[in-house]
């Protein structure tokens, strides 16, 4: 019998599930190293967010075949090591969306009725009565940063309460926020204006590391209360707690912190703020879903089936792949260009394949893109197994076009995403003996330019100057740039240039941009 090691602990439903056909050996709270000592002894691990999957565990784990993650976020998880060492990664989503955003309202209850306080004071001895008065939340205004599957339960429940609801997520269809009669908000500042409280359901990336600032913080509606559930990292904490201090926030509600366990944080000093550890995942219920789709999960994969919701492997033959991995990189490059230069509501995505990658299944290729557009602010950990799922939840679009007859490439894939006010094209192909993703066309100017790390896309109108212009204001915000590319239409009307840069440049440095140039259609796209 396959044995399977659970580090983390189970529910008894997906234990008896698993022990009707393996060995399993539950070992919570076991120490890395002795991990490490016994890993090779395994088929399957079950962990949750405790144990860490590190890659000297996973090389160590010679006849491991699924990691399972009882729970949405894999952060704990090597999944580049697993993936190289063909282990699959499986983990369990949406099954802590409705204790998460059952959550998130009783901590926008606690805030605003001073619950904790109040309880404190009580217990204490004391009775308070005036000094704990709180507000209502009917007629006030939920701002919803993030509209996935949390965010779209927070909505519906709040709206039971009697409050208004706008929501901002721009890759979500229109048809998503008018199901349950919910005002849309094209900007992030348009939901700032209005919303008396915000709550928070995206994923932490590049994107959203530090999101939340004082900058934003200073363009929010005075007074509003802040509310975090989704992950920590994405408020900064010192400039919430100024905020509050100051008056700007009213205050705060977080269940998660830039580092956890959190035992410090300038937070905790605050009356202002509801503080819980981590707790949006913790019920019965919840555990034992996850644990359960878990066990299904790790199961299939010891069976030999595919897994419904694998991380890291789509279902593919080693053949297909072999034809069409030269495309990855470039899929995920134009997916991230795109996620950057894209502006306001995104309702349909279509991928067009042309020449020789036409004759084969492109739906990988197809997933990949989505899923570098998607996850910047779906709250769902987003992969290219799910990631159609996430889309027709949401309600996008999707259509690929396909042709075996090469237009001037022997390959070209295009990228082309439609809003209620705005479009985007994006064409690309891979060139050499090492398969270089290259960008051929952004909006429809031709532009033959290299992907980098660090990138900058300016329109302008092209008259003389400019070229000079834009070089003299990046040397005097001391930015090396590496490589640039101009592509227009005609003589005389707009152009499009892209910059390849050595360092990031920082919102403060685009502003000092904008001063210098007088050019205001700027943006930074980092890979």
């Amino acid at each position: 019998m396959k044995k399977i090691i659970v580090t983390d602990g189970i529910s008894e439903n997906a234990k008896q599930l698993l022990e009707n056909k393996y060995v399993v050996d539950l070992k919570k709270g076991i120490s890395p190293e002795e991990l490490k000592k016994i890993i090779k002894n395994y088929n399957a691990i079950i962990i949750r967010s405790a144990t860490k999957i590190t890659e000297d565990i996973i090389e160590a784990a010679d006849n491991l075949e699924v990691i399972g993650r009882a729970g949405v976020g894999v952060d704990n998880v090597d999944v580049k090591a697993a993936t190289k060492k063909g282990i699959v990664v499986v983990n369990a989503p949406g099954s802590n969306s409705v204790s998460v955003a059952e959550h998130t309202i009783g901590l926008m209850l606690a805030i605003a009725r001073k619950i904790p306080e109040a309880d404190f004071s009580t217990k204490s001895g004391k009775w308070e009565k005036s000094k704990f008065k709180g507000m209502e939340i009917e007629g006030k205004t939920l701002g919803i940063v993030g509209f996935g599957k949390i965010g779209y339960l927070v909505a519906k429940k709040a709206i039971g309460l009697g409050m208004k609801v706008i929501a901002y997520d721009p890759f979500t269809a229109q048809e998503r926020f008018s199901s349950i009669g919910i005002e849309r908000a094209e900007k992030l500042e348009d939901l700032y204006k209005v919303a008396d409280f915000i709550t928070i359901h995206l994923p932490k990336n590049k994107d959203t590391i530090g999101m939340f600032n004082k900058e934003e913080f200073k363009k929010m509606k005075r007074g509003v209360v802040i509310i975090n559930a989704a992950r920590g990292g994405i408020i900064v904490e010192k400039d919430l707690a100024e905020a509050i201090k100051e008056g700007i926030v009213g205050g705060a509600a977080l269940d998660v912190f830039e580092t956890e366990p959190c035992s410090n944080s300038p937070l905790f000093e605050l009356d202002k703020v509801v503080c819980t550890p981590h707790l949006g995942a913790s019920t019965d219920e919840a555990q034992d879903r996850a644990g359960v789709m878990i066990a299904e999960q790790v199961d299939a994969v010891l069976s030999g089936k595919p897994a419904t919701f694998a991380v890291n492997f789509p279902s593919a033959s080693p053949e297909l792949m072999e034809a069409i991995s030269p495309f990855f990189e470039l899929c995920e490059n134009m997916g991230a260009l795109f996620s950057g230069l894209f502006e306001g509501s995104l309702e349909s995505i279509e991928v067009g394949y042309y020449g020789k990658i036409a004759d084969n299944d492109t739906k990988i290729l197809t997933n990949m893109i989505l899923v570098k557009i998607l996850s910047k602010y779906s709250s769902e950990n987003v992969n290219v197994v799910n990631v159609g799922l996430i889309a027709d939840e949401n309600g996008l679009k999707i259509k690929e076009t396909k042709s075996s007859q090469p237009r001037d490439y022997i390959n070209l894939i295009t990228l082309n995403g439609k809003g209620k006010d705005s479009e985007l094209s994006i064409s690309g192909t891979v060139t050499g003996i090492k398969n270089q993703p290259r960008f051929i066309s952004i909006d429809k100017f031709a532009i033959d330019m290299v992907p980098s790390k660090y990138m900058v896309f300016i329109r302008y109108e092209d008259v003389p100057g400019q070229i000079g212009k834009i070089g003299t204001a990046f040397g005097k915000l001391n930015v090396n740039i590496a490589a640039m590319h101009v592509g227009r239409k005609k003589i005389g009307g707009d152009a499009v240039m892209g910059l390849n840069i050595d360092t990031p440049l920082t919102p403060e440095m685009v502003e000092e941009f904008k001063k210098l140039t007088g050019l205001k259609n700027i943006k930074v796209v980092n890979l």
